[in-house]
């Protein structure tokens, strides 16, 4: 096994393992503080990121870290970044809604070389490394390439709760896709793992508007070693700074791109 990997499943099951004991704790025990519009942040998540950090430095003291709560700790060795997120689906957590993961990722000379995402309600460890494909727990994950187009397709999003601005043109972009055939949508609330689910052929297709680093670092590397694609909304790559993603297998893509272009605003291009 890939040494960073095995560490990065270490530090996903330890951070998992914090976040199930706390999920059987009463709500009225959580605290929960308020970070932005929208956006909280638990006690828990902040435990979580810890156990994550000090498994990395204790068997890779000397590489650098960025996290969703802790922000970036500047080791080093700056070829190596591991891109954390502790709790990626934390207004689940809080709401008792089971449906929420750990996201590790480990770039190196700005290439994501390893990702992990782990559901520690469902125990499902969703794994990749570049060139060595995916997997959820031991078996091989392949992206559905059978689909040919977006009639009868079931996709997953995310409303851009932190950018209102964005709010119109994210209804806009859900008509667009409607009127392409889709049959459903899934909004479940963790980025994280609509990329694994894509990857994992549980769903079609997946976009989102505004996503963060730590959203999306490891998701990205298992969906496209699954087979998907990963693009920007306009077919670029720097969906990573821009936050802009489309997964799928390619026909999907191209037809979700496709649906896009008439309504996109300038700062989503």
């Amino acid at each position: 096994m890939n040494p960073m990997l095995n560490i990065a499943i270490r530090a996903a099951r330890k951070a998992g393992n914090i976040i199930a004991k706390a999920y059987e704790q009463s709500p009225q025990e959580m605290q929960v503080a308020q970070k932005g519009h929208h956006d909280y942040v638990t006690a828990i998540d902040k435990a979580a990121e810890q156990a994550i950090i000090q498994t990395i430095h204790a068997s890779y003291p000397e590489h650098s870290i960025v996290g969703e709560e802790s922000g970036a700790i500047v080791g080093t060795n700056t070829n190596v970044q591991w891109v954390i997120d502790p709790l990626d689906g934390t207004t689940n957590f809080i709401k008792r809604f089971p449906h929420f993961a750990v996201s590790i990722a480990v770039r190196v000379e700005g290439r994501t070389e390893v990702g992990v995402i782990y559901d520690p309600m469902a125990n499902e460890l969703f794994t990749a490394v570049r060139g060595k494909g995916a997997k959820l727990n031991e078996f091989r994950l392949r992206v559905d390439n059978e689909r040919r187009d977006l009639n009868g397709a079931v996709l997953a999003t995310g409303f851009p709760f932190k950018a209102a601005r964005h709010q119109k043109t994210h209804l806009n972009m859900i008509e667009a896709v409607l009127n392409k055939g889709v049959a459903d949508f899934r909004r479940t609330g963790s980025a994280a793992l609509d990329f694994a689910y894509v990857a994992a052929g549980r769903v079609d297709g997946y976009f989102e508007i505004g996503l963060k680093p730590w959203d999306c670092a490891a998701g990205d590397l298992i969906a496209r070693e699954a087979g998907a694609i990963v693009t920007n909304f306009v077919g670029g790559t720097d969906y990573l700074t821009s936050g802009n993603v489309v997964v799928g297998n390619g026909r999907v893509v191209k037809d979700i791109l496709g649906c896009f272009q008439p309504i996109l605003t300038d700062d989503l291009k």
